[in-house]
């Protein structure tokens, strides 16, 4: 039997856990560096299958990373397990990990044979956009010594290399002075002004900037009571762009935007977060075509060209620009962002349809189609010479 077919009969082995391990997920949504069930879930499962397991990793209690085979050449599976507030897995992260956790099944059997360690990381926080788990990881030396990372997205779609922009998320809060809004408002200083003031400026700066940023945010806080001048407002923002350092340059305009409302109203103001920002994804183009070739031979279907081919002319077509943690990665570490579609339009991620989509027959079918073909890319990695010989001395 060769590595493929090797890899491919672990994970059928494995899969009707896997599925269920996804559902489960699905039906416990947890928020960012709150996922204590999902992260035990999957540690249970690969102690199970043979990997040696260290929780807790890089001071965070729901990270984790499971390890298995002696190879030189050590690749990373990055699992993500967080959900998004109020509308739970509408971003199919039980997809991610379950279908993570596969992968790294599939390739642990064949592992020592072909000259590979393989890694799953369980990283959590993926949605809080500022600071999230891979972020931490990174910073706490988790990723040194590995040679490539991968993981793999539902979505729509399939494509090798989507579009993923640089983000940061921060909040605003402005302080102003209580006072009764009908008989003494001359004695207050509205706090909800000064940030109408800031939406209003923001609004207006979305004339002046490139169609590839991004503004957008909600209020957090709006007052207490409408006969009471507001004291206390907060809103929480986003702000993206193509990469980090065009983020740089956009960041202080918005800034500017917040301290205008906080000087046309006499409040104060603090601006908290946005100091751990998302990188934009650099997806290495060789391991994207090989995970590319590998899911079409799976009967997958892509958007987007290979992405070693040479670039015809005209725009490229780009469907979406979301932000990821594994950006970072990527700055680091060569390595992929896939996305793999679950027959889910006309929903789309961060849709409540989206959520419901995530657990069914074609998502299910997606951690099957995904997950081997993560195996079977990381089996043409190591078999690529020039390709094992390009990774092992980068990193």
């Amino acid at each position: 039997m060769d590595a493929k077919a090797g890899a491919r009969e672990r994970f059928a082995s494995a899969e009707p856990g896997l599925i269920a391990l996804s559902h489960r997920i699905h039906a416990f949504p947890e928020l960012g560096f709150e996922e204590e069930r999902a992260a035990q879930w999957l540690c249970e499962t690969m102690a199970d299958a043979g990997f040696t397991v260290d929780r807790g990793v890089c001071g965070m209690p729901t990270a984790f990373i499971a390890r298995a085979g002696s190879g030189p050449l050590h690749l990373a599976i990055c699992a993500e397990y967080d959900c998004l507030p109020g509308i739970g897995h509408a971003c199919g992260h039980n997809v991610i990990a379950a279908l993570g956790a596969g992968a790294a099944m599939a390739i642990a059997k064949v592992a020592d044979e072909a000259g590979l360690t393989i890694s799953l990381f369980g990283t959590p926080a993926e949605e809080l956009c500022n600071g999230g788990g891979k972020i931490l990881l990174l910073e706490g030396g988790a990723f040194a010594g590995i040679h490539a990372a991968m993981m793999v997205h539902p979505a729509p779609i399939d494509m090798a290399a989507p579009t993923m922009i640089a983000a940061a998320m921060f909040d605003v809060h402005y302080t102003g002075k209580e006072a009764h809004a009908s008989a003494f408002p001359e004695l207050g200083i509205n706090a909800a002004d000064a940030l109408t003031v800031a939406q209003t400026s923001i609004g207006l700066l979305r004339q002046h900037i490139r169609d590839s940023d991004r503004i957008h945010g909600i209020v957090t806080k709006g007052g207490e009571a409408a006969n009471i001048v507001p004291a206390h407002t907060a809103a929480r923002y986003m702000v993206r762009a193509q990469t980090l350092g065009l983020l740089d340059d956009l960041l202080p305009r918005v800034h500017r935007c917040l301290e205008a409302g906080a000087i046309a109203t006499g409040c104060t103001y603090e601006i908290v977060g946005g100091d751990k920002p998302y990188a934009e994804m650099r997806h290495d183009r060789a391991i994207a075509s090989l995970y590319r070739r590998n899911a079409i031979a799976l009967g997958r279907s892509f958007v987007d060209p290979d992405p070693t081919e040479p670039h015809r002319g005209g725009a490229p077509r780009v469907i979406g620009a979301g932000s990821t943690d594994m950006g970072n990665v990527s700055l680091k570490v060569p390595a992929i962002h896939p996305l793999i579609g679950i027959n889910s339009i006309p929903a789309v991620n961060h849709q409540p349809e989206f959520t419901a989509r995530c657990a069914t027959p074609d998502a299910d079918r997606a951690i099957a189609d995904g997950a081997i073909a993560m195996a079977w890319t990381a089996i043409d990695i190591a078999g690529d010479e020039a390709l094992r010989k390009r990774l092992m001395s980068d990193g």
